[in-house]
């Protein structure tokens, strides 16, 4: 399968998603997902509204989070952060100011520096992305918007319009690095400074 081939642990740490074959599902039905972690929480978390922060995490002045959010323990979330559309972080992740993310699972120990945009997408473990590194979730500029995939060589529909990409551990982004709307990148690894990842695939 392919997310545990990318992210270690990701069935230990949320065993729900097990039930998905493919990121593009887990992203489309990121709301209701939270929403079943979140009935599942310790009481370490301080939970209104279906919004979920754990004791031990910061959140700076200014932070927007509109439900479903969960925010483990240890993460930062930096001045003027805008979390929407379902957001799952897992612990000791780093969002910095002015960051948005969008319908997406980030796990363990992944940053965000600063003016980064993450939509509809799954970022592994220790994954850096440097100021404005930006994962595009939608092809405005196309007629046709559905989302092809390129997986071990086989080009997938995935019948959505909006998918970000899966970004595998200990990944690094360089500073304003852009990746298209379904790119795969496996673990280990680096995209440069300015670089474009351009994996639009279509038969």
């Amino acid at each position: 399968m392919l997310l545990p081939h990318s992210i270690s642990g990701i069935f230990q740490t949320l065993p729900i998603l097990e039930n998905y074959p493919t990121p593009w599902e887990i992203t489309t039905d990121i709301q209701n997902i939270i929403s079943q972690i979140l009935a599942t929480l310790d009481p370490d978390f301080i939970i209104r509204d279906h919004i979920a922060i754990h004791k031990d995490s910061v959140v700076e002045q200014g932070v927007v989070l509109k439900a479903p959010v969960i925010i483990s323990k240890g993460c930062f979330i930096g001045a003027h952060a805008y979390l929407r559309g379902g957001v799952f972080l897992a612990e000791n992740v780093s969002i910095g100011p002015g960051c948005e993310v969008k319908s997406s699972f980030i796990f363990s120990g992944s940053a965000l520096a600063h003016f980064n945009f993450v939509g509809d997408s799954i970022i592994g473990n220790q994954v850096n992305m440097e100021a404005g590194a930006i994962i595009a979730n939608h092809f405005n500029e196309r007629e046709d918007k559905r989302i092809w995939a390129k997986v071990n060589h086989e080009i997938i529909d995935t019948k959505v319009t909006k998918f970000g990409a899966l970004i595998g551990d200990n990944s690094r982004l360089g500073a304003n690095a852009v990746t298209t709307p379904g790119t795969i990148l496996p673990p280990n690894s680096v995209v440069g400074r300015l670089e474009l990842v351009n994996q639009m695939a279509k038969p």
